[in-house]
C-alpha cells in the first residue's frame, strides 16, 4: 500500500481516537453533575471537589505507572503484570508505512490518552456510592492505588493480553472491566464507610433522601451519554476504511437504542412500582442502558441492542430496591448503574457474539469482582486504620462542605453558620444545624422499598 495512503488512514484514526478521548472525558463532567444533583445542598462542594481532584490524579498516577502495568512491555506472567514508569517515544513514519500486520495505525501517545480517561471514569464510580459520608483525602489516597495498581491489573487481565483474553472473555468497551470493576471497588467502600445517618430504621423503614438539584442530575445524565459515544465508538480503534466506519455507526446506533430503551422501561418500571414516575429511575434507567450494551455494542441488531438496554432498564430499578433492603446506602445508584447492569450486558454478549461462551464470561466477570472487592477492601482497611474513612456525626450533620472545604454551593440559601458565614445545609431560615437536619427528615418521603 503506497505509504502516503498509510499515513493519511494513521493520521484519521489518530484524530478520531483523540475526539472519542475528547468525548470520555467529557464524561467526568457528567458524573460531577450528576453526583452533585443526587446530593444534598450541604455536600455539594465536596462532591465537586471529589469529582475534579478525582479526574486529576488518576490523570497523574496512570501516567506515571497505572498505564505500563495495565499494557506492560515484558510480562511477568498472564496473571501478574510487569511495571515500568512514564511514556516511551511515539511510533516512527518509517513503522508506520512499512506496512504489514505490526505496522501502528495510530499513535501510541493517543492510545494511553484514551485509556487514562477510561481509568478516571472507573475511579468516579466510587465517588458517587460513597457521597456525602466519607473523608475526602482518605478518598483521594484510595483512588492512587485503584488507578496505580487494581484497576490496571485487572485491566491487564482481559485488555492487556492476560489470561482473561486467553481464555476467551469479551468485553468490547468494559461493562466488566469498567463498570462492573468500579462498583466491585465502591461495594466494598460503601460496606466499610456505612450508610448515611437517618437513611434506614430500626423497623427496616428505607427513608428517601432527596438529592438537592435533579436539573443538574438531568444534566448530567446527558452528558454521560454522549461521552458514551466515545466510549463504545471509541473503543472500535479504527475508522479510515469502509468496513471500520460503518462498524462505528452501528456502535452509535446500538449505544443510543440501548440507553433510550433501559430510560424508557425503567420509568414504566418505576411507574408500575410506586405509581409515580420516579425522574431518578428515569435517569439511571438511561445509564443502565449504556453500561449493558458496553460489552458487545457492535455485533447486535439494533434491535437486540433496544432489547438489552431494556432489560439494564429493568434491572437496575430491581437493584436499587435490593440494595436498599440490605441497607446499603448508595446515594446515586452506582453500584446498580454500572455493576448490576454490567453484569447483565457482560453475559448479554452470548446473544450476538459467537466468540463467547457462559464459561469464559462466567470466569472473566467472578474473576474481576474477586480481585476488585478484595483488593479495594483490604486498601480500604488499611487507609481506615491510618486516616479514618467517615466523617464525624458533627460533620455529618452540617454538612461536609463546610468541614471539608470551607464554602457551600448556595450560600444565600441558608443562614449564617459559625464566623465564616457559612450556611450549614438545606433546611428552614433561622433553624440550628440539628433542627435543619431533623426537619430534612421529617419531611422526606419514606419509601418501603
Amino acid at each position: 500500500m503506497d505509504g502516503m495512503v498509510l499515513e493519511l488512514g494513521y493520521a484519521l484514526d489518530t484524530f478520531y481516537f483523540l475526539m472519542c478521548t475528547a468525548l470520555v472525558m467529557w464524561m467526568a463532567a457528567g458524573f460531577a453533575m450528576l453526583e452533585a444533583g443526587l446530593v444534598r445542598a450541604k455536600n455539594t462542594v465536596e462532591i465537586l471537589n471529589k469529582n475534579a481532584l478525582l479526574y486529576g490524579v488518576a490523570c497523574i498516577v496512570y501516567l506515571v505507572v497505572g498505564y505500563n502495568v495495565m499494557y506492560p512491555a515484558n510480562p511477568i506472567s498472564s496473571v501478574i503484570p510487569g511495571i515500568d514508569f512514564l511514556l516511551g517515544a511515539d511510533n516512527s513514519t518509517e513503522a508506520v508505512v512499512a506496512g504489514g500486520d505490526d505496522a501502528p495505525y495510530y499513535s501510541s501517545m493517543a492510545d494511553f490518552i484514551f485509556q487514562a480517561v477510561f481509568a478516571a471514569a472507573t475511579m468516579s464510580i466510587v465517588s458517587g456510592a460513597v457521597a456525602e459520608r466519607m473523608k475526602l483525602w482518605p478518598f483521594m489516597a484510595f483512588a492512587v492505588v485503584m488507578v496505580a495498581v487494581i484497576y490496571p491489573v485487572e485491566g491487564y487481565w482481559k485488555w492487556g493480553g492476560g489470561f482473561l483474553d486467553q481464555l476467551g472473555f469479551q468485553d468490547f468497551a468494559g461493562s466488566v472491566v469498567v463498570h462492573m470493576a468500579g462498583a466491585a471497588a465502591a461495594l466494598a467502600a460503601v460496606i466499610l464507610v456505612g450508610p448515611r445517618k437517618g437513611k434506614y430504621g430500626k423497623n427496616g423503614e428505607v427513608r428517601a433522601i432527596p438529592g438537592a438539584n435533579l436539573p443538574m442530575a438531568t444534566l448530567g445524565m446527558f452528558i454521560l451519554w454522549m461521552g458514551w459515544f466515545g466510549f463504545n465508538g471509541g473503543s472500535e480503534l479504527k475508522i479510515a476504511n469502509v468496513e471500520e466506519a460503518n462498524a462505528v455507526a452501528k456502535i452509535f446506533v446500538n449505544t443510543n437504542a440501548a440507553a433510550a430503551a433501559g430510560m424508557v422501561v425503567a420509568a414504566l418500571f418505576a411507574r408500575f412500582l410506586f405509581g409515580k414516575t420516579d425522574l431518578t429511575m428515569t435517569i439511571n434507567g438511561a445509564l443502565a442502558g449504556l453500561v449493558a450494551i458496553t460489552a458487545e455494542p457492535l455485533q447486535p441488531s439494533a434491535g437486540l441492542a433496544s432489547i438489552i438496554g431494556a432489560i439494564g432498564g429493568l434491572v437496575v430499578v430491581a437493584s436499587v430496591l435490593a440494595l436498599d433492603k440490605l441497607k446499603l446506602d448508595d446515594p446515586v445508584g452506582a453500584i446498580s448503574v454500572h455493576g448490576s447492569a454490567g453484569i447483565w450486558g457482560i453475559f448479554a454478549v452470548l446473544l450476538s457474539n459467537d466468540d463467547a461462551t457462559f464459561t469464559g464470561q462466567l470466569i472473566g466477570t467472578a474473576a474481576t469482582f474477586a480481585w476488585m472487592f478484595v483488593a479495594s477492601f483490604i486498601v480500604l482497611l488499611v487507609i481506615k486504620a491510618v486516616m479514618g474513612l467517615r466523617v464525624s456525626d458533627e460533620e455529618e450533620l452540617e454538612g461536609m462542605d463546610v468541614h471539608e472545604c470551607g464554602m457551600q454551593a448556595y450560600p444565600e440559601f441558608g443562614p449564617a453558620h459559625s464566623s465564616m458565614g457559612l450556611s450549614s445545609g438545606p433546611g428552614k431560615p433561622g433553624m440550628e444545624p440539628q433542627a435543619q437536619s431533623a426537619a430534612v427528615f421529617k419531611e422526606s418521603p419514606v419509601a418501603s422499598k
